[in-house]
């Protein structure tokens, strides 16, 4: 699953064509009252507590969530009954956005927006990262493994994405789940662009920053950093390779599961290489 699963499109008349959304609320009460029959509660929690958290942020600071005060109650209820569920405790100091604004007001978030996220980030951090692990040992995959001792890169964002092409991948059998395939590669292209690319690092005197959709500038330019010199040209070639192969898929139907696993392993390889590059520099 994916946090865009537990929202629904509304129909409107906007002719600029801003896109609205409201909560499943039959999901989240399912959710809430035990395992559900489409996904397991591991797939359903890692991008549930990243709604709620993305939802808390967004009440904090711009003030613009997509759920309302009860719907804040509702998902918090969920996500800690598909975790406890999972054996894990979590035991947030507030319930819905009411409970939120009395917090943050007592533990220094007035006037804050910084403060505000980092309290979120203080509570949710650890827990996205405890079901990132568990998420990856519960995933039975045909796809490339890293040779590292660890199960996934740390970027928790691109560990959910490669985790979700995992079951898209194992379980696929049709074009059109091999093309969901490739999408999967877009959005952890996507990902890998967000995390491994730093501003103060990468972003040349002058210049103004790619968006994060502009994948391939973003990662060449990472690559032209981080490997720089002849002694890293065969290592340079190897992972520009790797980014075109990933950004084929843009581009051309993954529509057989040679191709869906190619494209695959790429990104995969890709997100393993950018990860090294990014821990172990010299």
């Amino acid at each position: 699953m994916r946090e865009a699963d537990f929202f629904d499109e509304v129909e409107t008349n906007d002719v600029w064509g801003v896109q609205q959304y409201h909560l499943n609320t039959g999901l989240i009460e399912r959710i809430h009252a035990g395992p559900i029959p489409t996904a397991t509660d591991v797939e359903i929690a890692v991008p549930l507590a990243r709604v709620v958290h993305d939802e808390f942020v967004s009440r904090g600071t711009d003030n613009s969530p997509r759920i309302s005060v009860p719907e804040s109650r509702a998902v918090m209820a969920a996500l800690r009954a598909v975790l406890k569920r999972l054996n894990i405790d979590f035991k947030p100091p507030f319930t819905d956005f009411d409970a939120f604004y009395k917090f943050w007001k007592n533990n220094g978030g007035s006037g804050s927006w910084a403060a505000r996220r980092e309290i979120l980030r203080e509570l949710f951090d650890p827990l996205h990262e405890q079901l990132a692990d568990l998420e990856a040992g519960t995933i039975a995959s045909s796809l490339a493994e890293s040779v590292s001792t660890r199960p996934r890169t740390g970027w928790t964002r691109v560990d959910e994405e490669i985790a979700e092409l995992r079951r898209h991948f194992q379980n696929a059998k049709t074009e059109q789940d091999y093309r969901n395939v490739g999408n999967d590669c877009v959005i952890i292209m996507e990902r890998l662009s967000e995390a491994a690319y730093a501003r103060d690092r990468h972003l040349f005197e002058g210049e103004e920053d790619p968006p994060v959709a502009n994948t391939k500038n973003r990662l060449d330019r990472v690559v032209e950093v981080e490997l720089p010199g002849s002694k890293n040209a065969a290592l340079r070639k190897l992972v520009k390779a790797a980014i075109e192969q990933a950004q084929g898929v843009k581009h051309g139907a993954t529509l057989n599961r040679q191709y869906a696993g190619v494209a695959a392993d790429s990104v995969i390889l890709l997100a393993n290489i950018l990860r090294r590059l990014s821990v172990d520099r010299t």
